[in-house]
């Protein structure tokens, strides 16, 4: 019984622990350096991200499912009502991995439109 308590407070410990190395103050750290999503921009972060990596499907009227990152109003219309940018981005279970059959954006960018989103989407 000592021995299964034991274990359970080890590994609570273990997962504190790696919560706590995950925090934002370990954000540059975790992303390889250069990584600031302390305050993102979506003229300036994600709509280069979005550029290089969505806008060959999901642009305009023949968009890609009818999916359409052009402009502001579409792309925070996606990113910021729907699970489907989060989950796709970040290659979640059941979600289509994005950019469909190439290798996942860099954490850096997935970061970076995550911190976007989290941070209210705004028009900046």
């Amino acid at each position: 019984m000592k021995a299964k308590i034991l274990l359970a407070a080890t590994i609570a410990g273990a997962f504190l622990l790696y919560l706590s190395a995950c925090s934002k103050h370990n954000a540059v750290e975790l992303g390889g350096g250069g990584c600031d999503t302390s305050n993102v921009s979506y003229s300036k972060q994600v709509v280069p991200i979005l550029q290089n990596n969505c806008y060959q499907c999901h642009q305009g009227p023949g968009a890609s499912s009818g999916v359409d990152f052009s402009n502001y109003d579409a792309f925070k219309g996606w990113a910021a009502s729907s699970p489907y940018v989060i989950g796709d981005i970040t290659a979640t279970p059941g979600y289509t991995s994005m950019p469909y059959g190439l290798p996942l954006l860099s954490t850096c960018d997935i970061n970076t439109i995550l911190a976007w989103i989290h941070q209210g989407a705004p028009n900046n």
